[in-house]
């Protein structure tokens, strides 16, 4: 067994070098070369506004850097109880940085982005303590999903779902057609995803914690909706992470 342990770790390290040899990494956004496949190079990395502390502890809502809010601070919204979720991270702000490269990745076949936004994700969430029990990608309606021909929540969940060592599940939940809320103000996003959810394994769903990966967080209305429908169906918390949310003034 040993020697076949090694043989396997010599074959992976070679196959690992001839394809960096033939393919060397560089960073998806402009090409840079870089370390590591799907990282970004400096520049493109100091584009974007990550969030960083001082945040909401709950919902991670970015404060200005000059406040010292003391170790838990809340905003506004979550200290009057109104949090979609039990808990929310994001990665960095929804800004026209971040949404040259959300759009292609969502609606261009750019899924080499999801590496990135991904280990972004991951990173977001280095300061929670959750322990999920299973990774729930936002799910997609059939007819946008065969447009489409992938679910951009699916790619940043994988990996998310591999960091906390706990299944990915992509059954247990069902998502009916609605049109695009994209102009739609908050109120009116409430509306169109209410009852858009369909719970269909119940069983995996109760007693668990879950955690809800997306790709963009604006109002929060489809956060706070599968909220809804999970707890009604026995789940314990419900968690999310977005790579990206909009930052409005509370």
């Amino acid at each position: 067994m040993p020697n076949k342990n090694a043989a396997r770790r010599f074959i992976n390290n070679a196959t690992r070098f001839l394809m960096n040899f033939l393919f060397p990494a560089s960073c998806p956004l402009c090409g840079t070369r870089v370390s590591v496949h799907g990282e970004l190079c400096a520049e493109c990395w100091t584009e974007f506004n990550w969030i960083c502390n001082p945040k909401c502890a709950k919902c991670g809502y970015p404060f200005p850097a000059n406040l010292d809010l003391g170790p838990r601070p809340l905003c506004p919204r979550c200290a009057a109880g109104e949090c979609g979720l039990d808990l929310i991270r994001s990665a960095c702000v929804y800004d026209d940085v971040s949404r040259a490269a959300m759009l292609p990745f969502k609606h261009a076949g750019r899924i080499k982005y999801s590496l990135f936004m991904s280990r972004a994700m991951i990173w977001a969430m280095r300061d929670v303590t959750i322990s999920p029990d299973v990774v729930l990608p936002v799910p997609l309606a059939y007819r946008r999903l065969f447009h489409r021909g992938y679910n951009q929540a699916v790619l940043l969940a994988r990996p998310i779902a591999r960091a906390f060592g706990v299944p990915l599940d992509l059954s247990s939940v069902h998502r009916a057609y609605r049109p695009d809320m994209g102009h739609k103000n908050a109120a009116q996003r409430a509306e169109n995803i209410h009852g858009v959810f369909t719970v269909k394994n119940p069983d995996k769903i109760r007693g668990r914690r879950i955690l809800l990966v997306d790709d963009v967080m604006t109002t929060g209305a489809t956060f706070s909706e599968l909220r809804r429908v999970l707890m009604a169906a026995g789940a314990v918390a419900v968690y999310g992470v977005v790579f990206c949310r909009t930052v409005r003034a509370i």
